[in-house]
């Protein structure tokens, strides 16, 4: 099994939406991909929490794969990719890891 967790740090304001409103988009995005990629065991996205420091990320994905070839499977899913798309459109920051468990 690969665990793949992503944080995303988003900007203030993009495509005419306020951080606030991105986050709840990008949520709402991520966590439909599994009904559109079959590879995909198990995807969550949590929040940072709204009182917490503003360094913090924003956005956390946890996701996991049956396996590496699984994961590079979704990574270039077009449906991944148009909501990749989106968010390098908000986004001013990534850091990902992908372990085994």
């Amino acid at each position: 099994m690969v665990k793949h967790l992503v944080f995303f740090k988003l900007a203030e304001e993009a495509e005419g939406n306020t951080k606030a409103e991105n986050i709840l988009i990008v949520k709402e995005k991520l966590e439909a991909l599994k009904q559109f990629i079959p590879v995909i065991r198990k995807i969550e996205v949590f929040l940072n929490h709204p009182h917490a420091s503003s360094e913090n990320y924003d956005i956390a994905l946890d996701s996991e794969f049956d396996s590496l070839e699984d994961l590079k499977t979704y990574a270039v899913h077009p449906e991944h990719l148009k909501v990749g798309a989106f968010i390098a459109k908000v986004r001013i920051g990534r850091a990902t890891i992908d372990y085994e468990l």
